[in-house]
């Protein structure tokens, strides 16, 4: 079965080269397109493709919001949102994962990235561009200072403590599993209750939090070519 993809850009050129690009992929089927935010939540939530790619800069409704309405902490069931900028600011990247993007990518990350971007969101895992994630990560950890991370509703087994740190460093579930000598079952086990522990919607989110509570250090991250 294909992974069904909305595209949203405000210029039709960029619109049309990504759906392009998508279509010309085994297992990929663009189904639909969109000039603007608000267009793109109408035809996403009528549609209910698998992963919605939107552009940032848009008329009528930016990208941030139209991924706040269709994968935000209110929406009962949120789709997989791909932000996809000309940008590389890091308010734009830290307004789409808050609002619930499971990627970010620049358009120059070339058709290979924009495909792994579109197979991990389908796949529930996140991808942010590599260019920006250590930076992104880091400016977290920085501002930790300013206010106490949220404390998880149970404490972490020393498995998931392990899980955590294979997460924050970009590692895929088949990668954790033959890191830590674990079933695939047994990772998304793991990756669930983390997620419920630590109230984390996404991989992206629960990175976040082991960056914020020192699990971690900016210059040991390795995000790699999958994430």
């Amino acid at each position: 079965m294909s992974i069904r993809v909305l595209v949203a850009d405000d210029q039709e050129l960029v619109r049309t080269g990504l759906t392009m690009i998508l279509n010309a992929q085994a297992g990929i089927e663009v189904v639909g397109q969109a000039v603007n935010g608000r267009e793109a939540v109408d035809l996403a939530r009528s549609l209910r493709p698998d992963v919605c790619l939107l552009d940032i800069r848009m008329p009528s409704m930016d990208g941030i919001e139209a991924t706040r309405l269709l994968a935000g902490p209110d929406v009962d069931q949120p789709l997989a949102v791909i932000v996809i900028t000309t940008f590389d600011l890091d308010e734009y990247v830290h307004g789409a994962l808050k609002a619930g993007a499971r990627g970010f990518l620049l358009k120059d990350a070339g058709p290979e990235l924009l495909v792994q971007a579109i197979h991990a969101a389908a796949d529930g895992d996140a991808l942010i561009a590599p260019s920006v994630t250590v930076r992104l990560l880091a400016a977290f950890a920085d501002n930790r200072a300013g206010r106490p991370p949220a404390q998880p509703i149970a404490a972490l087994t020393s498995r998931e403590e392990e899980v955590l740190v294979t997460v924050a460093r970009g590692r895929t579930n088949s990668e954790i599993g033959d890191e830590l000598h674990i079933s695939l079952s047994t990772v998304k086990t793991h990756l669930a209750s983390l997620m419920g522990k630590l109230g984390a919607r996404n991989r992206v989110e629960m990175a976040m939090w082991a960056y914020e509570t020192n699990r971690m250090e900016p210059d040991r991250l390795r995000w790699n070519s999958r994430s």
